[in-house]
């Protein structure tokens, strides 16, 4: 029982509304067209039925009485009086015609509690044989009951034998509905949208973009309480980035004066060259390791958003490509220009792009930039990298000597900036393996 429950509300889920306010509205709406449909069952099924049987036997209870008196008196040549009776105390419009056979019975309308209730009385209480119209006038019920040597035939008021007022109840039920739906929607809408401005807010966080100006914390006390613990939150994980690029920062320019101070005691020391030389390669690769390090703490976040062109940038991958005596073809759908950090992005490209040039012959790049996303496949021929490696090399400082070196200058952090780079932008980057051959990279960000 528990899966079947289970598996009903993954059904139910599964074609569910996905946002906030089309399912607080049918939170809303629901429960009222269901408490609508059972009160309208009801009073069909109960009050209406039993309204129209009531009316419908006291009509035939008057018919029959109209019978009764016919055929007790039969010496009245022209039943005046019990026409005049019929009239005048039972609002009923009598005539009696010649012996003729009854008319054939007429199709019945599709829904109609009278056809159905008023023959049933008529069989029960008068039975004999009858015809019945209740469709050629809408506000007329005509009946035809054959008896011995005449025809009685009885105009009654709709009125009379049917509840027909029930009509005036489900307008007044329907219109009451819609009147509160015109003043809970509104106030629903007013309700959500502080949730959708902090979502808003917390995306554009989440991207790397500065949060709209207009955000402050409104609506019910909850949803303030998680506005300001955003704002809290934001202000301390700037803090700590700003804590974390000054310390590096110190640390680079202290550690820069040593190398520089290096290099000099080196030019002045005498010594074999071939030492000297060793050792100024040596200074040359801790200050690119150190600017390697600063550049994956710092990782870019102060930069602006602002406009991408990745036509202008392929133009260069070519360039590049040519350099490097690559084979490359790049491929662009959609709008060639994206909303990010430019110079950000542009070093994710160059990192990604830039290794597959190191360790491959040819370079496929396919950007398709649509539905508020931006994904750029980069297939190579190269060596690739093992499947049970390929998360773990995104990790800082790691190297894989075996298959390839994702980062020249020898810190391991090429793939690491790339990845913090593409989450900064609310996006990630993926590895799998590639129709060249080689390594495939999926960096997709919303754009």
């Amino acid at each position: 029982m528990p899966r079947i429950w289970n598996r009903f509300w993954r059904l139910v889920s599964l074609y569910m509304p996905k946002r906030l306010y089309a399912r607080s509205l049918i939170i809303v709406i629901a429960p009222m067209i269901l408490l609508q449909s059972v009160v309208a069952f009801v009073f069909m099924e109960r009050h209406w039925a039993t309204v129209t049987q009531r009316l419908s036997q006291a009509t035939v209870r008057d018919i029959a009485a109209i019978i009764d008196l016919v055929e007790t008196y039969p010496h009245d040549a022209d039943y005046a009086n019990i026409i005049r009776i019929a009239q005048d105390r039972m609002q009923l419009k009598v005539d009696l015609l010649p012996p003729d056979p009854l008319p054939p019975p007429g199709p019945k309308p599709f829904f109609s509690i009278l056809d159905d209730v008023l023959s049933a009385e008529i069989t029960r209480q008068i039975n004999r044989p009858f015809w019945i119209d209740t469709v050629g006038n809408s506000n007329i019920v005509e009946v035809r009951v054959q008896l011995e040597g005449k025809v009685l035939r009885v105009f009654v008021r709709r009125s009379q034998a049917y509840a027909s007022n029930t009509h005036i109840f489900l307008i007044w039920m329907v219109g009451t509905s819609l009147v509160l739906l015109m003043i809970a929607i509104p106030f629903l809408r007013n309700q959500i949208r502080p949730i959708l401005t902090l979502a808003e807010a917390a995306e554009s966080f989440g991207k790397g973009r500065p949060m709209p100006r207009d955000f402050r914390p409104r609506g019910a006390e909850e949803v303030r309480r998680a506005g300001f613990a955003f704002i809290q939150m934001r202000e301390r994980i700037e803090r700590q980035i700003e804590q974390r690029t000054a310390m590096l920062t110190g640390v680079s320019h202290d550690l820069r004066t040593i190398l520089t101070r290096f290099k000099l005691q080196l030019a002045l020391a005498g010594g074999k060259a071939e030492t000297k030389a060793a050792l100024n390669q040596d200074i040359d690769d801790m200050q690119s390791m150190l600017e390697g390090y600063l550049a994956f703490a710092r990782g870019e976040a102060s930069e602006d958003p602002g406009r991408f062109d990745l036509e202008a940038y392929f133009q260069k991958l070519g360039e590049e490509a040519a350099l490097r005596k690559c084979k490359l073809s790049t491929t662009l759908s959609g709008d060639p220009t994206v909303h990010v950090r430019p110079n950000a992005f542009a070093r994710l490209l160059s990192n990604v792009i830039g290794n597959a040039f190191r360790y491959a012959k040819t370079v496929e790049v396919d950007a398709n930039h649509g539905r508020g996303s931006l994904v750029v496949t980069v297939d190579d021929d190269g060596p690739g990298i093992p499947v049970d490696r390929r998360e773990h090399v995104f990790k800082p400082f790691v190297r894989l000597d075996e298959a390839r070196n994702l980062d020249a200058s020898g810190t391991g952090l090429g793939l690491s900036i790339a990845r913090d780079i593409a989450r900064s932008h609310g996006g990630d980057i993926t590895l799998d393996d590639s129709p060249l051959g080689g390594l495939r990279a999926v960096i997709k960000v919303p754009a």
